[in-house]
Protein backbone atom coordinates (compact mmCIF):
# COMPACT_ATOMS: atom_id res chain seq x y z
CA UNK A 1 0.00 0.00 0.00
CA UNK A 2 1.07 3.66 -0.91
CA UNK A 3 1.30 5.94 2.02
CA UNK A 4 1.79 9.71 3.03
CA UNK A 5 2.50 11.14 6.44
CA UNK A 6 1.10 15.15 6.12
CA UNK A 7 2.37 17.21 9.25
CA UNK A 8 2.11 20.65 10.06
CA UNK A 9 4.87 22.92 10.35
CA UNK A 10 5.00 22.92 14.07
CA UNK A 11 6.51 19.30 12.63
CA UNK A 12 10.27 19.97 12.49
CA UNK A 13 11.43 17.79 9.90
CA UNK A 14 15.15 17.80 8.27
CA UNK A 15 15.31 19.07 5.41
CA UNK A 16 16.63 15.10 3.83
CA UNK A 17 13.18 13.97 5.81
CA UNK A 18 11.09 16.73 3.52
CA UNK A 19 13.23 15.36 0.45
CA UNK A 20 11.57 11.76 0.99
CA UNK A 21 8.23 10.67 -0.71
CA UNK A 22 6.40 9.91 2.15
CA UNK A 23 6.55 13.17 3.70
CA UNK A 24 4.44 16.38 2.94
CA UNK A 25 4.11 19.02 5.42
CA UNK A 26 1.47 21.77 5.55
CA UNK A 27 2.31 25.39 6.09
CA UNK A 28 0.92 27.66 9.34
CA UNK A 29 1.68 31.56 9.42
CA UNK A 30 3.06 33.55 11.75
CA UNK A 31 2.10 37.69 11.80
CA UNK A 32 4.53 39.88 14.02
CA UNK A 33 3.48 43.23 14.13
CA UNK A 34 2.66 44.16 10.07
CA UNK A 35 4.35 41.37 9.00
CA UNK A 36 3.18 37.81 7.57
CA UNK A 37 5.81 34.58 7.84
CA UNK A 38 4.69 31.66 5.89
CA UNK A 39 6.09 28.73 8.02
CA UNK A 40 7.69 27.09 4.57
CA UNK A 41 10.82 26.07 3.31
CA UNK A 42 11.61 29.63 2.23
CA UNK A 43 11.17 30.88 5.81
CA UNK A 44 13.83 33.42 7.14
CA UNK A 45 13.71 32.47 10.31
CA UNK A 46 16.73 35.07 10.88
CA UNK A 47 14.06 37.76 9.89
CA UNK A 48 11.23 35.96 11.80
CA UNK A 49 13.90 36.42 15.06
CA UNK A 50 14.43 39.21 14.86
CA UNK A 51 11.13 40.80 13.84
CA UNK A 52 9.98 38.96 17.31
CA UNK A 53 12.76 40.71 19.33
CA UNK A 54 11.38 44.27 18.28
CA UNK A 55 7.89 44.10 18.30
CA UNK A 56 6.12 44.53 22.06
CA UNK A 57 3.42 42.26 21.38
CA UNK A 58 2.97 38.12 21.10
CA UNK A 59 3.35 36.87 17.69
CA UNK A 60 0.29 35.52 16.29
CA UNK A 61 -0.57 32.17 14.45
CA UNK A 62 -2.99 31.14 12.02
CA UNK A 63 -3.64 27.52 11.46
CA UNK A 64 -3.73 25.87 8.14
CA UNK A 65 -7.04 25.56 6.46
CA UNK A 66 -9.38 22.94 5.25
CA UNK A 67 -8.55 23.54 2.28
CA UNK A 68 -4.94 23.35 2.47
CA UNK A 69 -5.21 19.36 4.02
CA UNK A 70 -7.75 18.70 1.12
CA UNK A 71 -4.77 19.66 -0.93
CA UNK A 72 -2.20 17.99 0.23
CA UNK A 73 -4.93 14.61 1.10
CA UNK A 74 -5.03 14.63 -2.93
CA UNK A 75 -1.64 12.97 -3.52
CA UNK A 76 -2.76 9.61 -4.58
CA UNK A 77 -1.38 7.87 -1.30
CA UNK A 78 -3.95 4.74 -0.28
CA UNK A 79 -3.14 5.42 3.31
CA UNK A 80 -3.20 9.21 4.76
CA UNK A 81 -1.63 9.99 8.52
CA UNK A 82 -1.42 13.24 9.40
CA UNK A 83 0.50 14.55 12.34
CA UNK A 84 -0.51 17.57 14.09
CA UNK A 85 0.25 20.21 17.00
CA UNK A 86 -0.88 19.16 20.06
CA UNK A 87 -4.94 20.69 19.60
CA UNK A 88 -4.64 22.61 22.41
CA UNK A 89 -2.05 24.72 21.19
CA UNK A 90 -3.26 25.03 17.74
CA UNK A 91 -6.40 24.91 15.94
CA UNK A 92 -4.45 23.09 13.36
CA UNK A 93 -5.83 19.69 14.73
CA UNK A 94 -9.54 20.79 14.46
CA UNK A 95 -8.76 21.83 10.48
CA UNK A 96 -7.45 18.62 9.57
CA UNK A 97 -10.40 16.95 11.24
CA UNK A 98 -12.55 19.18 9.08
CA UNK A 99 -10.92 18.11 5.72
CA UNK A 100 -10.89 14.57 6.74
CA UNK A 101 -14.69 14.78 7.12
CA UNK A 102 -15.03 16.55 3.64
CA UNK A 103 -12.56 13.83 2.30
CA UNK A 104 -14.74 10.87 3.53
CA UNK A 105 -17.64 12.44 1.72
CA UNK A 106 -16.45 12.14 -1.36
CA UNK A 107 -14.06 8.96 -0.71
CA UNK A 108 -16.16 6.97 1.57
CA UNK A 109 -13.26 3.89 1.54
CA UNK A 110 -10.26 6.24 2.07
CA UNK A 111 -7.91 5.51 5.11
CA UNK A 112 -7.16 8.68 6.84
CA UNK A 113 -6.23 9.17 10.33
CA UNK A 114 -5.52 12.34 11.86
CA UNK A 115 -3.04 11.92 15.23
CA UNK A 116 -2.87 14.38 17.74
CA UNK A 117 0.33 14.67 19.07
CA UNK A 118 0.03 16.02 22.35
CA UNK A 119 3.08 17.99 21.85
CA UNK A 120 5.06 20.13 19.07
CA UNK A 121 7.93 20.63 17.33
CA UNK A 122 10.59 17.32 18.20
CA UNK A 123 7.69 15.59 19.24
CA UNK A 124 5.60 16.00 16.24
CA UNK A 125 8.71 14.78 14.40
CA UNK A 126 9.19 11.36 16.73
CA UNK A 127 5.81 10.54 16.09
CA UNK A 128 5.46 11.16 12.20
CA UNK A 129 9.31 8.77 12.42
CA UNK A 130 7.16 5.95 14.34
CA UNK A 131 4.57 6.06 11.78
CA UNK A 132 7.23 5.30 8.62
CA UNK A 133 8.85 3.40 10.39
CA UNK A 134 5.23 1.01 11.32
CA UNK A 135 3.71 2.09 7.55
CA UNK A 136 6.98 0.98 6.01
CA UNK A 137 7.27 -2.68 7.29
CA UNK A 138 3.60 -2.74 5.20
CA UNK A 139 1.74 -3.51 8.10
CA UNK A 140 -2.23 -3.09 7.65
CA UNK A 141 -3.49 0.80 8.37
CA UNK A 142 -5.38 0.10 11.62
CA UNK A 143 -2.30 -1.99 13.36
CA UNK A 144 -0.25 1.08 12.35
CA UNK A 145 -2.66 3.91 13.84
CA UNK A 146 -3.34 1.59 16.85
CA UNK A 147 0.20 0.60 17.19
CA UNK A 148 1.33 4.96 16.73
CA UNK A 149 -1.47 5.91 19.28
CA UNK A 150 -0.05 3.44 21.82
CA UNK A 151 3.82 5.16 21.14
CA UNK A 152 2.44 8.97 20.99
CA UNK A 153 0.79 8.47 24.73
CA UNK A 154 4.23 7.11 26.00
CA UNK A 155 6.03 10.21 24.27
CA UNK A 156 7.53 12.80 26.68
CA UNK A 157 8.32 16.17 25.69
CA UNK A 158 10.66 18.47 27.52
CA UNK A 159 11.98 21.54 26.99
CA UNK A 160 14.60 24.47 27.82
CA UNK A 161 14.59 28.14 26.25
CA UNK A 162 16.86 31.06 26.77
CA UNK A 163 13.95 33.66 26.26
CA UNK A 164 10.74 33.05 28.08
CA UNK A 165 9.40 36.42 26.19
CA UNK A 166 7.51 34.85 23.90
CA UNK A 167 5.62 32.22 26.29
CA UNK A 168 4.95 35.16 28.22
CA UNK A 169 3.98 37.58 25.86
CA UNK A 170 0.82 34.62 24.91
CA UNK A 171 0.38 34.24 28.27
CA UNK A 172 1.65 30.48 28.80
CA UNK A 173 3.45 31.17 31.96
CA UNK A 174 1.59 32.39 35.05
CA UNK A 175 1.98 36.23 36.32
CA UNK A 176 4.22 35.51 38.94
CA UNK A 177 6.28 32.88 36.85
CA UNK A 178 7.36 35.82 34.85
CA UNK A 179 8.03 38.19 37.46
CA UNK A 180 10.24 35.40 38.86
CA UNK A 181 11.79 34.02 36.29
CA UNK A 182 12.90 37.64 35.06
CA UNK A 183 13.93 39.20 38.37
CA UNK A 184 15.70 36.02 38.97
CA UNK A 185 17.25 34.85 35.24
CA UNK A 186 15.71 31.41 36.46
CA UNK A 187 15.67 28.76 33.57
CA UNK A 188 12.70 26.26 33.53
CA UNK A 189 12.93 23.27 32.46
CA UNK A 190 9.81 22.89 30.66
CA UNK A 191 7.50 19.60 29.57
CA UNK A 192 3.99 18.99 28.09
CA UNK A 193 1.51 17.20 30.08
CA UNK A 194 -0.42 14.11 28.61
CA UNK A 195 -3.07 16.35 27.20
CA UNK A 196 -0.55 18.38 25.51
CA UNK A 197 -0.23 21.29 27.64
CA UNK A 198 2.55 23.37 28.41
CA UNK A 199 4.15 22.67 32.35
CA UNK A 200 6.85 23.07 34.46
CA UNK A 201 9.28 20.37 35.00
CA UNK A 202 12.22 21.91 36.91
CA UNK A 203 14.26 25.34 37.27
CA UNK A 204 17.81 26.51 37.54
CA UNK A 205 20.18 29.10 37.22
CA UNK A 206 21.55 28.53 34.26
CA UNK A 207 20.49 26.97 30.39
CA UNK A 208 23.84 24.61 31.21
CA UNK A 209 22.31 23.41 34.42
CA UNK A 210 18.71 22.94 33.15
CA UNK A 211 19.70 20.61 30.37
CA UNK A 212 21.65 18.81 33.12
CA UNK A 213 18.04 18.15 35.03
CA UNK A 214 16.50 17.39 31.27
CA UNK A 215 19.08 14.87 30.85
CA UNK A 216 19.15 13.32 34.54
CA UNK A 217 15.02 12.98 34.10
CA UNK A 218 15.66 10.96 31.20
CA UNK A 219 18.60 9.04 32.37
CA UNK A 220 16.00 8.50 35.78
CA UNK A 221 13.23 7.03 33.81
CA UNK A 222 13.26 3.31 33.01
CA UNK A 223 11.03 3.60 29.90
CA UNK A 224 14.09 5.53 27.83
CA UNK A 225 16.15 2.37 27.65
CA UNK A 226 16.09 1.97 23.86
CA UNK A 227 14.20 4.22 22.59
CA UNK A 228 14.76 7.15 19.80
CA UNK A 229 15.20 10.72 21.31
CA UNK A 230 14.76 13.67 19.09
CA UNK A 231 16.38 17.51 19.80
CA UNK A 232 14.79 20.46 17.86
CA UNK A 233 17.36 23.42 18.87
CA UNK A 234 16.34 27.08 17.49
CA UNK A 235 19.49 29.15 16.13
CA UNK A 236 21.73 26.94 19.04
CA UNK A 237 23.74 23.69 16.90
CA UNK A 238 26.45 23.33 19.34
CA UNK A 239 23.89 22.94 22.52
CA UNK A 240 22.31 20.74 20.74
CA UNK A 241 25.72 18.50 20.03
CA UNK A 242 26.67 19.68 23.56
CA UNK A 243 22.97 18.07 24.97
CA UNK A 244 23.68 14.99 22.80
CA UNK A 245 26.61 13.89 23.92
CA UNK A 246 25.40 14.36 27.75
CA UNK A 247 22.44 11.85 26.77
CA UNK A 248 24.95 9.75 25.37
CA UNK A 249 26.64 9.15 28.20
CA UNK A 250 24.30 8.98 30.57
CA UNK A 251 21.12 7.89 29.00
CA UNK A 252 20.65 4.04 26.65
CA UNK A 253 18.94 5.23 23.88
CA UNK A 254 19.06 3.23 20.05
CA UNK A 255 19.34 6.88 18.52
CA UNK A 256 19.48 10.75 19.13
CA UNK A 257 18.41 12.59 15.93
CA UNK A 258 19.07 17.12 15.43
CA UNK A 259 17.07 19.11 13.44
CA UNK A 260 16.04 22.58 13.80
CA UNK A 261 13.20 24.56 14.51
CA UNK A 262 10.76 25.90 12.15
CA UNK A 263 9.10 29.20 11.89
CA UNK A 264 6.02 28.13 14.46
CA UNK A 265 8.57 26.20 17.05
CA UNK A 266 10.67 29.15 16.88
CA UNK A 267 8.19 31.27 17.84
CA UNK A 268 7.68 28.88 20.76
CA UNK A 269 11.20 28.11 21.60
CA UNK A 270 12.32 31.38 20.83
CA UNK A 271 16.36 31.96 20.05
CA UNK A 272 18.36 29.53 22.01
CA UNK A 273 15.50 27.21 23.04
CA UNK A 274 15.78 23.32 22.89
CA UNK A 275 13.53 20.95 22.39
CA UNK A 276 13.76 17.14 23.46
CA UNK A 277 11.55 14.20 22.40
CA UNK A 278 11.49 10.39 23.15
Amino acid sequence: MSYKIIVDSCCDLTPSMLREPYFTSVPLTIRVGPKTFVDDQHLDRAELLWQMRGCPKAPQSACPSPAQYLEAFDCGAEELYVVTLSALLSGSHNSAQQARQIWLEDHPDARIHIFNSCSASAGEVLLAMKIRALASQGLPFQTVVSEATAFCTGMDTLFVLEDLENLRKNGRLTGLQSVVTAALRIKLLLGSTPEGEICKRGQAMSVKQALNKMVDLIAGDPGHVGKLLVISHCNCLERAFSLKAMLQEKCRLSEIVITETGGISTVYANDGGIVAAY
